[in-house]
């Protein structure tokens, strides 16, 4: 039902809309009046900032503004901003590396602006509270800080320091496309426009588990404006999928289970989104409710239901054994036991999902995507058509955040099918709710430590039993746990090693991928049995962890020697006087040491691709196959091009689409700017012995020049073998974390051997933005569920913290060649969360004696003083035993 007309001023000229009664002002804005800067990711909460807009010049959130009460106002976006202030204000950001993924950050740039208005010279305790209501889940808001200073500084006339455009590794080379990206106007999936296209809409299952007895879409297809209903029998092709096992169906059938909340019932393709939600909500759906198997343990019980028909309740089994561990532990002069027990995370990346399906003139459908490996997007949804993957023209839009949570498909099969049905483009986007109960979260893990040292503190055996919770698909959860297994011993030598981790299915949402993918869980136990083990010895926890750190030439969890590029020892070096300088100030500090892998390994076949393309401007394309989701990968891809050229990093143009295919598989495992960038340098040395021989660009178009790199020489883990090689490279780090007198959080220092700084500042950023992560992971995050049910899906509730809420994180980038990288470097987008948890439970017990050993450690003075994760509804905590 729709008000009468509504009209107000929009950006300074007059706008006339009808919208519907119960209308927010970001969807008139965004699907009425064509606004992009204002981003949905989280409507109607009002709790992330990326629908903010001026209001007679007041900063409000329009997802929680009905559209009928800005009757008369003046509305301003940044794209009515003067032109000088968005020069200034993109400046700002680009320079001071204030952005990542890039979907807040609009918000962002127009409540500073709107601060700055009104103070202009504002500290960073007033931007930080002026930011309050801005969520950001990638960068952990110092560089947002930075960036808001410096536009404070050029709002009063002073000069700011020139963007970097041009450099080669070691740059603080801008990101590509940052400045558009600061001002809303480069676009992500749900801002993609297209003439005839239709709006899809998902509807779920109310249970966790239960046998779907019958489907009714007649009103659904009745509601004027709904074009198609799709369920189970509209799939012309294979309806199950996966990454690993094809154990998700893409539609639950009629006769068949639903096996957690987000499984997929119907889809609809309306004119319009608000039709299709509506008649979504008019699928009639007849179930025979089931108890749902909640727990990892009730999972692999004797009689426990079989959760997924395609596989038993033990989805992997992971070992590994050296040594004999119980006479080791026998003859140590100290032993030390913890049970510990982490939660389920969700990713809360601020974009929510979203796919644009299009069909050609050529007969094939072009699928716009913000998948993490969009060759394999295309392989399965050409699969679930039955049609030639070359049928299905894959293309990423560089997504708005992802940490692994868009590594499974969520709504691209959905949206190629409603497209392939009605000859029509489609985009489909899911709520935040939604998005919540789709995709695969980070893994609930139980583990008990057995952990014994000689009476200098020198390890001597670990035994940890592991037991993961992957929901009810296996998405990428066998590998989680097999890392968590790997990576049980942390970055330190031990003789004797029994470990065992069990992944198993639960009628819980999936478990897969996360920033740290296991290691982090198993940091945290490892961590504070090295702190408990020190006290009993006698020694501080950093004088524990150097006794103990590997170095070239000591034995990894799973074996593997370590050969080359081992930074452990640098990064505790690094530390070192802050450590003890807090400790003498009487500060309750803690530290802690991490290692990840660079690359999956265990066996896989890895590549990297790249094509360089000189095209007829003389701009040279660069494909890669890997996925741009705010860590940077297109940026330092133009600085490895111009380092090995010589020719300028604008020359290049970062590409990610299926006109080669360059099927690397998932951006995981810390991987990208490790095989990629020797694919991009592989290529690039081509170009130069064109250039080299004297021809110019100009010479060269028309010429594609391939860069493969094939990477196959590491050792599955269940394959017992002399001298295993598991993984290509690994980083390290150490961090400390200080807390006040009042046990609030005051500084963290975050030491991480890197390889090499191909760009510090973005590199800086990914350490910060691990770190604030790691403190939600230690301190506030949960996703507690309720018989399978998420508890909550507001995003205070779920534990992300806020910028008032963050300490200090001072970064020191160390650099320990790696031989098997791009000029040196590995991955450092999954370690920086990797230590933080133990060295916060480690300064906890400093401050007030009490050793914790369940995540989040909400009890802990510190979080109270955090101003988010305060769940009040009631959930099953035994899910996690």
């Amino acid at each position: 039902m729709s008000v009468s007309e509504l009209s107000f001023t929009l950006n300074g000229a007059d706008a006339r809309v009808t919208p519907r009664d119960d209308e927010s002002l970001l969807e008139t804005l965004r699907e009425r009046c064509g606004i992009a800067s204002t981003k949905d990711g989280c409507a109607p909460q009002g709790q992330c900032g990326c629908c903010l807009v001026l209001i007679d010049g007041q900063p409000k959130v329009s997802c929680a503004t009905k559209s009928a009460k800005v009757a008369g106002k003046e509305i301003t976006t940044l794209e009515g901003v003067s032109a000088e202030d968005r020069e200034l204000v993109a400046r700002a950001f680009v320079a001071a590396a204030g952005l990542q993924c890039g979907f807040c950050i609009p918000g962002f740039a127009l409540r500073a602006l709107a601060l700055i208005e009104k103070s202009p010279e504002p500290s960073r305790d007033e931007i930080a509270k002026a930011i309050d209501v801005h969520l950001c889940r990638c960068t952990g808001y110092a560089k947002i800080i930075d960036a808001v200073e410096l536009l404070a500084r050029g709002k009063r006339g002073e000069a700011l320091p020139p963007v970097a455009l041009e450099g080669g590794v070691g740059a603080r080379l801008g990101r590509y496309r940052g400045a558009a990206m600061v001002l809303g106007d480069r676009p992500y999936t749900d801002d993609l426009q297209f003439d005839g296209m239709l709006h899809g809409a998902v509807r779920l299952s109310d249970h966790a588990r239960a046998r779907v007895v019958a489907i009714d879409t007649t009103k659904a297809e009745a509601l004027p404006g709904v074009v198609r209903v799709a369920t189970a029998k509209d799939v012309p092709g294979e309806r199950w999928y996966g990454l690993i096992y094809n154990d998700w169906p893409g539609f639950v059938a009629e006769g068949e289970e639903a096996r957690c909340v987000g499984d997929f019932i119907a889809a609809i393709a309306a004119v319009d989104r608000y039709t299709a939600q509506q008649a979504a909500a008019l699928v009639e759906v007849t179930y025979e409710p089931l108890p749902p198997v909640t727990s990892a343990k009730a999972s692999i019980a004797e009689g426990a239901p079989q959760v997924n028909p395609t596989h038993d309740n033990v989805l992997s089994r992971t070992a590994f054994k050296r040594g004999d561990v119980d006479d080791a532990l026998a003859g140590s002069a100290h032993v030390v036991s913890g049970s510990f027990q982490t939660q389920r995370i969700e990713h809360l990346y601020l974009e929510p999902e979203c796919a644009v399906a299009v069909p050609r003139d050529d007969g094939k459908l072009h699928l716009y995507t913000q998948g993490q490996g969009i060759f394999d997007d295309q392989r399965q949804v050409a699969k679930f058509l039955a049609r030639p993957v070359e049928d299905i023209h894959v293309e990423l839009v560089p997504n708005g955040g992802a940490f692994g949570g868009k590594e499974d498909m969520s709504i691209q099969a959905h949206t190629a099918l409603l497209s392939h049905l009605t000859g029509r483009p489609v985009k489909l986007a899911l709520t935040r709710e939604q998005s919540i109960r789709v995709h695969p979260k980070r893994h609930p893990i139980g583990m008990d430590y057995t952990v014994g040292c000689d009476a200098e503190g020198r390890l001597t055996a670990i035994r940890a039993r592991m037991l993961g919770d992957s929901g009810a698909y296996a998405s990428v959860g066998a590998k989680v746990l097999e890392r968590a297994a790997g990576h049980a011993c942390g970055p330190y030598r031990v003789p004797s090693v029994d470990i065992e981790a069990i992944a198993t299915y639960t009628n819980n949402p999936p478990c897969g991928a996360m920033r740290g993918f296991g290691a982090n869980q198993a940091s945290f136990g490892i961590e504070t049995c090295m702190d408990m083990l020190a006290e009993k010895v006698g020694i501080d926890g950093w004088e524990m962890r150097w006794r103990n750190a590997v170095d070239v030439g000591d034995m990894f969890t799973t074996g593997q020697v370590l050969e080359k590029s081992v930074g452990v020892k640098k990064t505790l070096q690094a530390v070192k006087d802050r450590y003890y300088a807090a400790r003498g100030a009487g500060k309750a500090v803690g530290i802690g040491c991490g290692i990840k892998n660079s690359g999956i390994g265990n066996g896989a076949k890895e590549w990297g691709m790249c094509r360089l393309a000189v095209e007829d401007d003389g701009r040279i394309s660069l494909y890669n196959g890997y996925t741009e989701m705010g860590q940077g990968l297109l940026t330092i891809l133009q600085q490895f091009a111009a380092e090995v050229t010589g020719l300028p990093a604008q020359t290049f143009v970062p590409k990610v689409d299926a006109t080669y295919q360059l099927a690397c598989g998932q951006t995981t495992g810390s991987r990208a700017t490790l095989f990629a960038g020797r694919a991009v340098i592989a290529a690039g040395e081509k170009l130069r012995a064109d250039l080299d021989a004297g021809h110019s660009v100009s010479d060269l178009i028309g010429r594609v020049y391939a860069g493969d790199v094939l990477i196959d020489d590491t050792t599955p883990p269940d394959v017992p073998r002399p001298n295993p090689k598991t993984h290509t490279a690994f980083g390290y780090a150490t961090q400390v974390v200080v807390l006040d007198g009042d046990g609030k959080l005051e500084q963290v220092i975050a030491a991480h051997d890197v390889g090499k700084a191909v760009n510090p500042a973005l590199c800086e950023g990914q350490i910060e933005g691990s770190v604030h992560m790691g403190l939600g992971f230690a301190l506030t995050e949960e996703l507690p569920c309720k018989d399978g049910m998420p508890v909550t899906f507001k995003m205070r509730d779920i534990g992300v913290l806020r910028a008032r809420d963050m300490p200090p994180v001072e970064v020191i980038l160390v650099e320990e060649h790696e031989p098997e990288g791009p000029y040196g470097a590995k991955g450092v987008g999954e370690i920086g969360l990797v230590p933080t948890a133990g060295a916060v439970a480690g300064a906890l017990y400093q401050h007030d004696g009490v050793r914790r050993f369940t995540l989040p450690m909400k009890d802990s003075p510190a979080a109270q003083a955090i101003s988010v994760g305060r769940i009040k509804a009631k959930s099953d905590r035994s899910e996690w035993t």
